[in-house]
């Protein structure tokens, strides 16, 4: 398969590209957004690393996960996003990586850096497309990616191991390659309990991440339970960032599916997160 072609265009987000570029733009906009929609700084100082991002349907996770790609657009130009999502249908091998020609979404197809990710291909990661022809995940970031730059190239990357051991090798092969790229994390925390559980679980999630800590971030999952579906990508992202030099993180935005359907009893968290050199 050479070009995958989308699987949640009509449901995760809207199918025709008139109506997606409006919906980003409402996310931009909504009371939980940023409230701008950006615009590329060009000349931006490049010191984003990486970013964690919630994969939910747009209009619960929309306004989220739009506050770190407008810390992204007013960060500049980068060559190219690799994106790692969590495995959550089980098909294809522990740690997959797309080695096609492109992914097409609503908004027109997006390129795959081939000789980046040829470059990662051995150990843990292995080339497969079963992984993603289902899978979620990753497909949801591109429309935001496209929104903001012309010309863009990704490696998607799906991981059904996501143990700490595969989390550092990932991570520290991404680093090694690393060449003008952004790394996206997409994950979602807390799935289906009160608003208030999820918070306090969540935000614990989160200070391990701020701290760069994946040993961590894995000890409180165990510790507190968290239905976290991301958390191998985001401890890929933390290795990977160490290894490439990060010194801050901040914590963009926190919420749940509650703030936006008001529906507070079963909830799923969200977060979005930068993490700078």
């Amino acid at each position: 398969m050479k070009v995958r072609k989308p699987v949640v265009a009509g449901t995760f987000y809207a199918g025709t590209a008139g109506e997606l570029e409006e919906q980003i733009e409402w996310c931009y906009n909504h009371k939980l957004g940023p409230g701008t929609v950006p615009q590329v700084n060009e000349a931006g100082p490049r010191e984003i690393i990486a970013i964690v991002v919630p994969h939910a349907g747009y209009i619960y996770s929309g306004p989220v996960a739009a506050h770190a790609y407008k810390e992204l657009a007013n960060d500049g130009i980068f060559d190219t996003a690799v994106i790692l999502g969590p495995n959550h249908t089980g098909y294809g091998a522990a740690v997959s990586l797309w080695t096609g020609n492109a992914w097409k979404t609503p908004l027109g197809e997006v390129k795959i850096n081939k000789g980046l990710a040829h470059k990662l291909l051995g150990g843990v990661l292995q080339a497969d497309e079963t992984a993603h022809m289902y899978e979620h995940s990753v497909e949801v970031q591109l429309p935001w990616l496209q929104h903001l730059y012309k010309e863009i190239k990704i490696v998607p990357i799906t991981m059904m191991a996501q143990d700490i051991e595969t989390a550092r090798a990932v991570g520290k092969a991404i680093s090694k390659v690393a060449n003008n790229i952004i790394v996206i994390a997409s994950s979602d925390f807390t799935h289906y309990e009160p608003h208030s559980v999820a918070a306090e679980k969540d935000n614990s999630m989160i200070e391990a991440i701020i701290n760069l800590d994946e040993e961590e971030l894995y000890k409180r999952r165990e510790l507190l339970d968290s239905t976290m579906c991301g958390f191998g990508p985001v401890a890929v992202a933390i290795v990977a960032a160490k290894e490439m030099g990060a010194k801050t993180v901040k914590l963009l935005k926190y919420a749940t599916s509650g703030d936006t359907t008001g529906d507070f009893s079963q909830v799923v968290g969200y977060g979005s997160i930068v993490i700078r050199r």
